[in-house]
């Protein structure tokens, strides 16, 4: 795979945003809660914190995606995000009551959520311009990712976790300058955009079954997401180690894009949904049983072959399923099941769960939903195999 750095200015600009906005995902879901952990929250409300961004991000991810699809623009949907982040972070830094940040961490999540489906939106457009599959752009969020989690890590047991949300607004200014350089995507198809048509499309069977068995998995994926750093502060490790396992599966997911990159279109989607779903329930199985914050760190290296080959396979069904004038709404749709919808659920009950009955037992409930999903995934392949052969006989 090759970076040419200087043919293509729109899609290197849109690989330094990617890689930008990835800072943003590193603080808001594994270093907010160890910053709400220092201002004296228990476990419950932490949770309750990490689930009332979801709640109202059900909503003002639809409503973004579907205002990017009728206006035919992302760049300046994405500017006002940042912005509105930027103005709710500033607010949080200077907030210590729990119910005062509660409003303010519910309208950051408003302009958050949003911001990474409209980014692979974007770069799904971006690649199709240049004949690329768009895991070129979105490699750099995994690079990304693993550079701000061990650089923030370090920074915070430096600086202390006090100093979060100045930091948060140092990458947020960074990803709005980026902004300002991307070329706007339009969806090829000059068809506009009809909610009549989109109801038919998301009413089909497969897909409401794909979207059920995403929930089924977001759960305990957003259950790890947030208690991942507090389960290693329970472990005794430092900040810098949590660094280090955010590092690792970060890390780990490069190589399988490149795989998939090269290869992911030999295997049918369903299967592959299949494997992820089984490995994260071994994954999260191991976090059960472990006591050593390093084992943890080998764990989360199995992000590669748990969300490495979720994320692009999951990505790559809903665009060959949803039509090219849906784009920003299907993915829009998917990232209120993904992390809208189970990341309410999983603050929710995981914050209470993760109190009241202990580390092992958060995990289990982990594995048995993850093995759920497997099972989903799997069942509908077998049915829609067993469909084909049956129509090929009758034909």
């Amino acid at each position: 795979m090759k970076f040419a750095m200087s043919a293509r200015p729109d899609l290197n600009w849109l690989r330094a945003f990617t890689f930008v906005i990835y800072g943003i995902t590193v603080l808001s879901s594994s270093y907010f809660p160890l910053y709400f952990s220092h201002l004296g929250f228990s476990g419950s409300q932490i949770g309750y914190l990490y689930a009332v961004g979801p709640f109202i991000s059900m909503f003002t991810n639809m409503f973004w995606s579907m205002t990017s699809d009728r206006y035919q623009t992302i760049q300046k949907i994405m500017m006002v995000l940042l912005i509105g982040q930027l103005v709710m972070i500033t607010f949080l830094s200077y907030m210590s009551s729990f119910y005062i940040i509660f409003i303010f961490i519910t309208m950051f999540n408003f302009f958050w959520y949003p911001l990474n489906p409209l980014t692979d939106t974007m770069a799904i457009q971006t690649a199709q311009r240049y004949g690329k599959n768009f895991i070129i752009i979105r490699v750099f969020g995994s690079i990304g990712y693993a550079f701000f989690a061990l650089f923030i890590g370090y920074v915070l047991g430096a600086a202390g976790t006090s100093s979060t949300m100045y930091i948060c607004m140092g990458v947020i200014t960074l990803a709005f300058l980026f902004s300002t350089r991307l070329r706007d995507s339009k969806a090829q198809s000059k068809k506009k955009m009809k909610i009549s048509e989109l109801w038919t499309i998301l009413r089909q069977k497969e897909l409401l079954w794909f979207f059920a068995c995403v929930f089924c998995l977001a759960i305990p994926y957003r259950m790890n997401d947030a208690f991942i750093a507090l389960t290693l502060k329970q472990l005794g490790a430092s900040e810098g180690l949590i660094g280090w396992s955010m590092l690792a599966s970060a890390v780990s997911e490069i190589p399988i894009f490149f795989l998939l990159n090269k290869y992911g279109d030999k295997f049918k989607e369903l299967p592959l949904l299949a494997f992820a779903s089984l490995m994260f329930a071994v994954r999260f199985l191991f976090m059960s049983m472990t006591h050593e914050p390093s084992m943890v760190i080998i764990i989360q290296m199995m992000h590669s072959v748990t969300f490495g080959i979720y994320y692009v396979t999951a990505v790559r069904y809903i665009t060959r399923m949803i039509p090219d004038q849906f784009r920003a709404t299907g993915l829009g749709l998917f990232a209120v099941v993904w992390s809208s919808a189970a990341g309410l659920m999983s603050g929710l009950f995981g914050g209470m769960l993760f109190e009241n009955a202990g580390r092992s037992s958060f995990y289990f409930v982990a594995v048995g939903l993850s093995f759920l999903a497997f099972i989903g995934f799997l069942s509908r392949h077998l049915l829609n195999s067993s469909g084909s052969t049956s129509t090929h006989m009758n034909g």
